[in-house]
């Protein structure tokens, strides 16, 4: 693997230099009286500093179609340095990946696949109308927004962890308390309802790709080094609701005859858990790297 580009690795202001893609295109509703469907796009705009995502519905594939989700991009991001891409052209410096050479443009390649795959399942046959599907992309960038980064304190009483979000507010996005509807029959949800459990469902299936993207890869393979005590873990969890992320401090691990550990004890929220090694994830800080432990682990 090549070194990462300058502006992977230089900091910037969000969205200074940004990549962006269309994902594939989604069937809206189109008028009032008799509807027509349309096909509407999404532009998948990722900071490449700081990962974080914007999405906006863009209604055909016309110039004037992406030059308009281009400005009011800006007008919420704040103008742009450098525009990479696969193809497209503007007055700003833009910057092309070589044909065929997806890999090259993976970040923002990433960033169109989580949001692409899951809304596609989760909207599956359902028809939405452009305002509904702006709605449901504004939630989903939210989502998309909020998760950890790293963590910058070790403690378990009041973890503190940098999203995406932080670099674009300030703070963490926060949504509000609703009850679930994922036990409701779909012919008692209302429209509004119907979006809602769509962004529970692309919540679920997300954030546990999301986990899964934090295990190492061949872990079978292969010997890591053993998880250690103190380390800051996420914890994988089918029951958090969106936005949410279970944060935990290992404070005792359970290494077998072999010497190698598999099961741990996570602190969180006042009480301690015991899970498996493959149900938490390492955050990837400095005082994480499992390096500094001389033991070594097979992750089962």
């Amino acid at each position: 693997m090549g070194n990462l580009p300058v502006s992977r690795v230089v900091p910037s202001p969000p969205f200074a230099v940004t990549g962006v893609d269309y994902a594939e295109p989604f069937w809206t509703k189109q008028g009032t009286r008799r509807p027509t469907l349309v096909k509407s796009y999404v532009a998948v705009y990722v900071c490449m500093a700081t990962k974080a995502v914007h999405l906006e519905g863009v209604s055909d594939l016309s110039t004037d179609a992406f030059m308009a989700s281009f400005r009011r991009f800006i007008a919420r991001r704040g103008m742009v340095q450098e525009i990479h891409s696969d193809n497209a052209s503007s007055f700003i410096e833009w910057n092309f990946i070589p044909p065929d050479a997806p890999e090259f443009g993976g970040l923002w390649e990433a960033a169109v696949k989580s949001a692409k795959t899951h809304l596609k399942r989760v909207v599956g046959n359902t028809t939405l109308t452009f305002e509904e599907l702006c709605t449901i992309l504004s939630e989903i960038e939210a989502v998309l927004n909020s998760r950890p980064l790293f963590a910058i304190s070790n403690d378990p009483a009041d973890p503190l962890v940098i999203t995406p979000a932080h670099y674009l507010t300030g703070r963490p996005l926060i949504a509000p308390a609703e009850p679930s509807l994922e036990n409701v029959k779909a012919s008692r949800l209302t429209r509004s309802q119907n979006l809602q459990l769509m962004r529970e469902q692309f919540w679920r299936a997300w954030s546990r790709d999301y986990l899964n993207t934090l295990q190492p890869r061949k872990k079978n393979r292969q010997e890591n080094p053993n998880i250690r005590e103190d380390m800051i873990v996420l914890l994988h969890d089918r029951n958090q609701p969106p936005l949410n992320w279970k944060l935990g401090r290992i404070v005792a691990v359970y290494p077998g005859t072999d010497g190698l550990v598999r099961a741990v004890d996570v602190f969180v929220n006042g009480t301690t858990d015991r899970r498996p090694i493959n149900k938490v994830s390492i955050l990837p800080i400095e005082d994480n790297d499992p390096r500094q432990s001389p033991l070594t682990s097979k992750r089962c």
